[in-house]
C-alpha cells in the first residue's frame, strides 16, 4: 500500500510541476524537467514493483491525465478569473511640466552643454539649449516646451 501512495504522489507532484512550468513560469524548464523526472520515476517504480501490465496502465493513465490537463488549461476561458482585466492609465511625472510656459524666466543651475539643469518657480528641470553653451548661473527663458523636452535660451537681465 505504501508503494502505491509514493507512486501516486510522485506522478501527481510531477504533473503539477509540469503545469506550473507551462502556465506560470514558462521558459525556465527547471520545473518542467523536475516534473517530468518525477513522473518517469513514478512510472518506472510501477513497472518495477507491479509488472508490465500495471505499468502500462499507469503510463497510459498518466499520459491521459496530462493530456486532459493540458487541453483544459489552454482553453480560452479557463484562466480568465486569474487574468488582469484593467490597464494602468497613469503616466510617470504626469503634470510635472504643466506649469511651464513659453517665455517663463529661470536660472541655469548647471552648465548647459547643450543639456543641463535649470530652475523655474523653485522646481528643477532638465533643459536643453539650441546647441550653444550656457554657463551656470545665467538667466534663461523657455523658448519651446514639447512634452518633457524644454528648450531654453539665454536672456539679458533687466
Amino acid at each position: 500500500m505504501g508503494d502505491w501512495i509514493s507512486i501516486v504522489l510522485l506522478i501527481l507532484i510531477g504533473l503539477v510541476l509540469i503545469y506550473l512550468e507551462l502556465l506560470f513560469v514558462p521558459g525556465t524548464t527547471i520545473l518542467g524537467l523536475i516534473g517530468l523526472g518525477l513522473c518517469v520515476v513514478g512510472i518506472y517504480l510501477t513497472y518495477d514493483a507491479h509488472g508490465s501490465s500495471t505499468g502500462n496502465w499507469v503510463l497510459v493513465g498518466t499520459a491521459l491525465v496530462s493530456l486532459i490537463g493540458l487541453v483544459f488549461s489552454f482553453r480560452a476561458k479557463s484562466w480568465n478569473r486569474f487574468s488582469l482585466k484593467s490597464t494602468n492609465q497613469g503616466k510617470f511625472n504626469e503634470g510635472y511640466y504643466s506649469d511651464l510656459t513659453v517665455e517663463m524666466r529661470g536660472l541655469a543651475i548647471s552648465d548647459l552643454k547643450p543639456i543641463g539643469k535649470a530652475e523655474f518657480n523653485n522646481k528643477t528641470y532638465e533643459v536643453r539649449s539650441r546647441g550653444e553653451y550656457i554657463s551656470s548661473g545665467s538667466s534663461v527663458k523657455i523658448a519651446h516646451v514639447d512634452g518633457n523636452k524644454i528648450i531654453v535660451e539665454t536672456t539679458t537681465t533687466n
